[in-house]
């Protein structure tokens, strides 16, 4: 078994600063993951020439794939960094460098740190929540349909990472794509008996610039999602729905 892993690093020490890449060579313990290996070099921040640097600076909280907060490019591919183990990325004979990076499509923040904003603001234009006013008792909630708490459940899986925002070709400063988690997100509470109160409001903002018509079903964005949501599915279905609402806005008029 290797003694040592090598890791190679894009590091930038802030959003106006040039790119540059860092080698590090890190203790190997066997189920290691990403998330441990970056642990190691801020206990010991020397790079694989003996130099010292700083920790990278990276994302994360829960450890366990819920919170979505660090996700990177691990060898290429947008991948949560808790859940990435390094038995699995340095091949079979466990002397394959592992390069990171951070998420390519959002402003960096440091190093591997991206400001991943932008999914939340498109949250706030899908009005992605259960409009409830008042802090009094409203009571009991209107009753679900089993069949209906089937299709919601694996859509309230989203943690937020936006690995499927990172591999989708339309998502870019061009088309300003607003992206399948926050479809998805408008699938959820359209679905919801009490947040289906703002379903045309949310359909309607899902037919302007960056819309669902930017979506070019390239379907990246399913087989990228860590926790496997419906997200074609979720896209397909709202695309459906905002239809039937155009045209109903059509003959309103």
């Amino acid at each position: 078994m290797p003694s040592t892993i090598k890791v190679e690093i894009k590091r930038q020490a802030n959003p106006n600063a040039p790119a540059t890449t860092e080698k590090f060579e890190v203790p190997y313990r066997p189920g290691m993951n990403i998330t441990s290996l970056l642990g190691e070099i801020a206990l010991n921040p020397v790079d694989v020439t003996g130099k010292p640097t700083t920790p990278v600076t990276y994302d994360s909280n829960c450890l366990e794939e819920i919170c979505g907060s660090c996700a990177m490019l691990i060898n290429g591919k947008a991948t949560m960094a808790c859940s990435a183990l390094v038995d699995k990325l340095t091949g079979p004979n466990k002397d394959q460098t592992i390069t990171l990076a951070p998420l390519s499509k959002f402003p960096i923040v440091r190093d591997l740190s991206v400001d991943r904003s932008v999914l939340f603001e498109n949250l706030k234009k899908v009005q992605a929540w259960v409009p409830i006013d008042g802090t009094y008792d409203l009571g009991p909630g209107p009753r679900q349909f089993p069949q209906i708490q089937e299709q919601r459940y694996p859509l309230s899986n989203c943690i937020s990472c936006c690995c499927c925002m990172e591999v989708c070709p339309q998502f870019n400063d061009v088309t300003n794509f607003i992206g399948a988690a926050t479809i998805a997100q408008t699938k959820l509470f359209n679905l919801d008996p009490a947040g289906a109160v703002l379903k045309e409001e949310r359909l309607r903002a899902l037919t302007g610039d960056g819309g669902i018509a930017e979506c070019s079903f390239a379907q990246n964005c399913v087989m990228t999602c860590p926790k496997g949501l419906p997200l074609t599915e979720a896209i397909s279905d709202m695309g459906r729905d905002v239809f039937v609402q155009k045209v109903k806005d059509l003959f309103a008029r």
